[in-house]
């Protein structure tokens, strides 16, 4: 049997030790656990990395702690707009949703997209009608109301000033999150989900919805899901970068992994982190910033829940 494992993120950004209390910490990495285990349980019954990455972005959706689904942060016009992407390494079919509001976990709406119609990525109004097509339950805004995220927002509306998932506010640190998976059989995937940035503007999408930016997945080489200042990760087409590293310079996953994070994304100006595994189920988890939120678990016996470098 293969190995199989699972990586999950949960942002990656100014995280500040001083500014994190243990209780806080606590719930973070109870978040990430139940996360990284639901997906975990998902590969070792024997099902599909796509299922497991669904299950694993879904949870941290569901987690009002995570810039994404019920923790997404606010727009300039005190709504939520969420974006999310997903990919199937063993097929290379993808799914994508942007700018879409009121869907609890953008996720599955993105997966629906890869399996339920013939294009790749839907956006705004188009991507609401297919959910309702489907006939996606839609939440109220106050599930999406969280008072932490509110006031973030408080501080800087009416002003041109957007908050970053990694702000350098020492005590506003929100990411993207997503999980990438290599199941049984060998196969891999990678998902995405993000709340986008606070205060944005003019329907600013980001790398997360993006395939080849923020998200991809190839059995030939590497499933990636990307968190970091989303501007330059789209530039440098982060995840695809990676996977064209190991394709045509016979790089390692490690190898590429670091390479495009410690080095290609930063002469751009770019920060940020990603998670990756290969068809063996190696996983890496680089980042260039004080932390990242995440976690890994493999048949071989590694389990990991971390914040800080």
């Amino acid at each position: 049997m293969n190995t199989f494992s699972i990586a999950i993120h949960g942002g990656a950004g100014t995280l500040v030790k001083g500014m994190m209390t243990a209780e806080l910490e606590a719930q973070y990495k109870s978040a990430l656990q139940i996360a990284l285990n639901a997906g975990y349980k998902v590969l070792e019954d024997g099902k599909t990395a796509v299922e497991a990455v669904e299950v694993a972005v879904k949870l941290l959706e569901d987690s009002h702690l995570f810039n994404a689904g019920k923790g997404s942060v606010f727009t300039a016009t005190e709504t939520h707009e969420m974006d999310a992407s997903i990919m199937d390494g063993k097929t290379l079919n993808a799914g994508g949703v942007s700018l879409i509001t009121g869907v609890k976990n953008p996720v599955s709406l993105a997966r629906d997209v890869m399996e339920k119609s013939e294009h790749v990525f839907l956006a705004g109004d188009g991507a609401m009608q297919f959910a309702k097509e489907l006939n996606y339950t839609l939440e109220d805004a106050s599930y999406f109301y969280d008072e932490f995220r509110h006031n973030q927002w408080l501080e800087i509306k009416d002003t041109d000033s957007f908050q970053l998932d990694h702000s350098t506010k020492k005590d506003s640190k929100f990411g993207t999150v997503g999980a990438v998976a290599c199941d049984q059989d060998g196969n891999i995937a990678a998902a995405t989900s993000t709340g986008g940035m606070t205060n944005k503007k003019w329907g600013r999408v980001g790398d997360s919805p993006m395939i080849g930016a923020g998200n991809y997945a190839n059995n030939k080489t590497c499933a990636i899901s990307c968190t970091g200042s989303g501007e330059f990760f789209i530039r440098g087409v982060v995840a695809y970068d990676v996977a064209c590293l190991m394709e045509h310079k016979n790089m390692s996953l490690e190898d590429a992994s670091n390479e495009v994070i410690h080095k290609r994304i930063l002469e751009i100006g770019g920060d940020g982190g990603l998670i990756a595994v290969d068809t063996k189920g190696n996983i890496a988890m680089p980042f260039n910033t004080e932390g990242m939120y995440r976690g890994q678990k493999s048949s071989d016996g590694i389990e990991e829940v971390a914040i800080y470098g």
